[in-house]
């Protein structure tokens, strides 16, 4: 089947088409059988996470990036990763693959995605899932990924990948994975490293954020939180779900951001750095805070931004709901370092004993003011 025919059926047959109202794991295509609700003309707008946006602001205003970005643009060897995929993976379609076809096809109807992306599944014990291209973006899900998860937790994922489909996330995660080539390729080059090493930092901050939004995308689609947060624990721990709780590893998500003093702040952004994703965690925190969130009720009510509004948004909007959620969160927030910043631009005195209470993790109560240690110590 054709992309444009595979576009057509997607519309035809939404969740009631071929397959449909079936339950179980894997079975031919089949879709679930409950009602979810569609999203027709959504905006990413109505998902994308703020820390998303932000980052690719300042990805964009970065030095160089632009020229790189276009120079790249013509560069960057999309027609041989096509032909990668089409020689050495399997396409996904009503023939192979089926199930996961059908899943594609209703994540498409499901956020209103006209054309449907190519799908792939290459041979890969690492469970992984990616979206790229730069004219027409390309799902790749690996073999390791399929066997771990069952229907409704792959049923989030595909649509985590059409969610960075609609946002266009996968020119910028393409030109990332071009750059993380050549910065191996040019080491030997001292300047020339440094300069491409600026922007890969720059994209993988971002990345992580996209992530983000593309976890909400996925929720939209499955419209199933238990299911979302089965997949990303799996993710951390494998495919030992009779040994695994969903409640106890969020608990984890809150003691991780909360743990520690100021050391442990500080470890927390030199782990994140190397890598392309976010925590498995904190992803999974970040999505239960939206799923409560009355934006995510109202979205579910249908009251969401429409694609055909994009070119009248307000980019000042835009700035001013990042800098809410950063406000917000910053209040809200148990990170030892977080605490520090606020306190300080509160104007809180005895910045020094601050700074060693946080530290040394000694701060809090049962602390003498004077700093003289409590009777009994």
């Amino acid at each position: 089947m054709s992309e444009s025919s595979q576009s057509k059926k997607s519309k035809k047959d939404g969740p009631g088409g071929k397959g449909s109202g079936g339950k179980g794991s894997g079975g031919g295509g089949k879709l679930p059988g409950r009602v979810r609700r569609r999203f027709p003309d959504i905006s990413s707008r109505a998902y994308e996470h703020p820390a998303d946006k932000s980052a690719l602001v300042a990805l964009r205003k970065l030095s160089g990036f632009d020229t790189v970005f276009k120079a790249l643009s013509g560069l960057v060897p999309e027609r041989s990763l096509r032909l990668l995929f089409l020689s050495d993976s399997v396409r996904v379609s009503d023939e192979q693959f089926a199930h996961l076809n059908a899943m594609l096809r209703d994540a498409c109807y499901i956020l209103d995605l006209e054309k449907v992306p190519s799908f792939y599944v290459t041979q890969d014990p690492q469970p992984n899932a990616m979206c790229i291209g730069m004219d027409e973006p390309i799902i790749v899900v690996t073999t390791g990924l399929v066997e771990l998860l069952d229907e409704e937790e792959m049923r989030a994922v595909v649509g985590h990948e059409v969610g960075h489909a609609l946002s266009g996330h996968s020119v910028y995660r393409t030109i990332l994975l071009f750059l993380t080539n050549l910065a191996l390729r040019v080491a030997w080059i001292p300047l020339g490293n440094l300069a491409v090493l600026a922007i890969v930092t720059a994209l993988r901050e971002w990345f992580r954020k996209s992530e983000l939004s593309a976890d909400r995308a996925g929720l939209l689609v499955g419209q199933d939180l238990q299911a979302s947060m089965r997949g990303l624990m799996k993710l951390a721990g494998g495919n030992h779900l009779h040994e695994m709780n969903v409640d106890a590893f969020l608990r984890q998500a809150d003691e991780y951001e909360a743990a520690g003093d100021l050391r442990d702040s500080v470890l927390k952004i030199l782990n994140v750095l190397p890598r392309s994703h976010p925590f498995a965690t904190v992803r999974a925190g970040e999505l239960r805070k939206w799923a409560a969130s009355r934006d995510y009720q109202r979205l579910m009510d249908g009251h969401y931004p429409r694609r055909t509004e994009d070119k009248d948004a307000s980019v000042y909007e835009t700035f001013k709901e990042s800098a809410n959620h950063y406000s917000d969160r910053a209040k809200q927030s148990k990170d030892p370092l977080v605490g520090l910043i606020r306190d300080l631009g509160n104007g809180a005195g005895d910045i020094g004993g601050k700074l060693r209470d946080r530290f040394t993790g000694k701060g809090g109560a049962g602390t003498d003011p004077s700093g003289a240690e409590p009777e009994g110590a």
